[in-house]
């Protein structure tokens, strides 16, 4: 059973639309991240951030994310990291989407890469292709607004939570869900 749903959940994420990750997907990424409501603002106010281009989700009942993306401290790549997810809960489909989290300051920033880091709670507001679908924190928050795949969307925040934001854009797919999980990263230096 258990290599029954490793196959199926395989064969899903493979189905998205992930392509190679090159520099002008993080320069187009960025691109969206910046002109797409609230997020944009953040670009100037922090430390740092963790970019990922694309991030394949799917499942049935249990499911799964993966993502590879790049570090930024003020502006310039410092290291690659990679994003895992593992979800129970209702669930069904499979999605892409990109994600940006933003470091307030150095500390934050020395949190996510200091090693294998872990957000407790994750939640999501990712549908149907939308511009801004979700902000989530470290404190399992969420704030959505969708803008019918434009990128002017407004999200509601209270800021950083734990000198960290997460933003999602989606990128396509269909997902229905009401999981639980939390993502982990590992990180590499340049």
């Amino acid at each position: 059973m258990r290599t029954l749903f490793k196959t199926f959940l395989v064969m899903l994420i493979a189905g998205l639309p992930i392509h190679a990750t090159h520099a002008d997907e993080y320069s187009d990424s960025m691109a969206v991240f910046k002109s797409a409501g609230e997020s944009g603002a953040y670009f100037d106010s922090a430390y740092g951030y963790a970019l990922f281009p694309t991030v394949g989700k799917g499942g049935i009942g249990i499911g799964g994310a993966h993502g590879k993306g790049k570090v930024y401290s003020q502006g310039t790549p410092i290291g690659k990291t990679t994003m895992n997810q593992l979800t129970i809960g209702l669930q069904l489909g499979g999605q892409a989407y990109s994600q940006i989290i933003f470091f307030e300051d150095a500390t934050s920033l020395e949190q996510f890469t200091s090693g294998n880091f872990e957000f407790s709670a994750q939640a999501t507001a990712v549908a149907i292709t939308a511009g801004v679908s979700a902000e989530a924190n470290t404190g399992g928050g969420t704030a959505a607004g969708a803008s019918g795949g434009k990128n002017d969307a407004s999200t509601t925040s209270g800021g950083y939570r734990k000198g960290m934001a997460i933003f999602t854009v989606a990128k396509g797919g269909l997902m229905y869900e009401a999981s639980l999980g939390g993502q982990k990263f590992s990180y590499e230096a340049l």
